[in-house]
């Protein structure tokens, strides 16, 4: 460890004089491992100096849990030898730098730096519900026709050390289905996705050929079970999220068996031969800051065949997740405000893009049955727990103005739902999105709002500056939107820059109704 030395670790992070090759470090506090980086990839260099230091920031999901002093350890993760420790005062609080979430349960940052109770955190009663809910999801996709076997992170801590990694914080499944063309495996996933919720798991889709299975541990902590679709075609194993690669059938099936926490699962018949293809072949050296490096060819044909125009998804979700500990903000819009004064007392509002739902959770205090929609509905997690605790009426559903089966599905769920009044709040909808998205938020509301149902619209126009990713759409174009989908414009104003909302650039407003 004599090529690597500790400059300083402090409010802003580490800086290092780096001499030798890459390897991973673990930080620990109050012994506990935090966080991993590499010395290298992850770090920047110096500028000027005349000796290797480098230097990485805490990252940003750490920074709200740096209050106060903290015992802080960098230690090699291969070795175990540690290159560092000391305490380090972050804040001039007066308390002890801790990392565990609001049900008090210990956190660290797992593979994509998101917080959660990693594995090496949980006890064995804890994770029993998980080996269960395994154990009884394999049963149930083996009696639907699918030879599923743990994948990813839960087949490598399997295979490598016969346990759970203990950075890692969700489990994998996945299966090599009998079909052998995009469309015929998609229509099976959501085959699968069927029994398993009729079986009585509660299911999550992120894409054409990989969904989730929540399941809550024994502290009440709640674990991701992810199902992960794929196939063979010319040779070629597909399996979602990251593989794309020259594959032999032999090597997955017959499957064989591998233990985990003592349990005997389901395993490829050369799971070393998938995990290579998964990690790379030094799989077996631990790596707890490990980043897929897929290639960009096998990203782009998964995008196109599976994850459509949801592949950016993610990332909206994991802006939602680090906002989640923040308050849904008080108060309402203007436009929200409006919606009030003028619908009937009852009226069903569908609050479309609603973001954290501030505009929803307001309209549902004042007694409007609301359903906020989202591309992103984590976002919407604070908001629904709100009014589960205050018996709001408020339901919190995922929406992707991009898709068709996304807006024809709902479309037809709520026209069916019931013969009450309804109105739509599309509050910077139309120039967040694409004109795919436009048209779609113009067919849903056709569909919704027969009858006499409303759609209020707010829209920067262009004028000054707007907010971050939005794009111009003026009023005449809401206007064609709304009567290419057989709706009647009832009013339409624009306001310049500061208007009523805080905004900086000009803002318009369109009522519209479908008789």
């Amino acid at each position: 460890m004599l090529d690597l030395r500790v400059r300083r670790v402090d409010a802003e992070g580490v800086g290092l004089v780096v001499l030798g090759s890459d390897r991973v470090v673990d930080v620990l506090f109050d012994g506990r491992r935090i966080w991993s980086f590499w010395v290298r990839r992850d770090t920047e260099p110096g500028r000027g100096a005349a000796r290797p230091v480098r230097s990485v920031a805490w990252p940003p999901a750490m920074r709200p849990h740096l209050s106060g002093t903290g015992a802080v350890t960098l230690r090699d993760h291969v070795s175990g030898a540690d290159v560092w420790s000391g305490e380090v005062r972050f804040s001039q609080d007066d308390r002890r730098v801790d990392f565990v979430d609001r049900q008090g349960h210990p956190i660290a940052l797992d593979k994509a730096n998101r917080f959660s109770p990693v594995f090496s955190e949980r006890s064995a009663a804890d994770l029993d519900p998980l080996l269960d809910a395994m154990t009884e999801l394999l049963e149930v996709l083996g009696g639907a026709g699918v030879a599923a076997f743990p994948a990813y992170g839960t087949l490598l801590g399997a295979v490598r050390e016969g346990d759970f990694l203990g950075h890692d914080s969700d489990a994998d499944l996945g299966y090599v289905s009998s079909r052998s063309t995009p469309v015929d495996v998609i229509r099976e996933s959501f085959e699968l996705q069927r029994v398993v919720a009729a079986a009585g798991f509660r299911t999550y889709r992120y894409s054409g050929l990989a969904f989730r299975v929540d399941v809550v541990e024994a502290d009440g902590a709640t674990r991701f079970l992810d199902v992960f679709g794929g196939f063979l075609d010319g040779g070629r194993l597909y399996l979602m999220g990251e593989v794309g690669t020259p594959f032999e059938r032999g090597w997955l099936l017959p499957l064989g068996t591998v233990s985990l926490r003592g349990r005997e699962y389901p395993a490829p018949a050369r799971p070393e031969k998938l995990l290579e293809a998964m990690y790379g072949p030094s799989w077996k050296v631990p790596d707890p800051a490990f980043k897929f490096e897929t290639p960009r060819e096998t990203t782009e044909v998964l995008n196109q065949w599976f994850r459509g125009t949801g592949h950016a998804r993610r990332d909206w979700e994991r802006r939602a997740a680090q906002r989640r500990r923040r308050p849904v903000p008080k108060g309402s819009s203007a436009l929200a405000k409006q919606l009030r004064r003028t619908e009937a007392e009852g009226t069903a509002v569908l609050d479309v893009g609603a973001g954290r739902g501030r505009d929803a959770l307001w309209l549902a205090r004042q007694g409007f049955p609301t359903t906020a929609y989202d591309f992103a509905p984590r976002g919407l997690e604070k908001a629904r727990r709100t009014a589960r605790r205050r018996d709001l009426p408020l339901e919190v559903r995922g929406l992707n103005l991009d898709e068709w089966r996304w807006v024809l599905s709902e479309g037809a769920r709520v026209s069916r739902s019931g013969d009450g009044p309804r109105a739509m709040l599309a509050r910077h909808v139309l120039d967040a999105t694409d004109d795919l998205g436009r048209q779609s938020l113009g067919r849903l509301a056709s569909m919704t709002l027969r009858g006499g149902g409303r759609l209020y619209v707010q829209t920067w126009t262009g004028k000054g500056r707007g907010g971050a990713g939005l794009v111009p759409v003026r009023t005449q174009q809401v206007r064609r939107l709304v009567e290419r989908h057989g709706g009647t414009v009832l009013d339409v104003s624009e306001s310049p820059g500061g208007g009523s909302d805080g905004g900086k650039g000009s803002v318009g407003k369109v009522v519209a109704q479908w008789r």
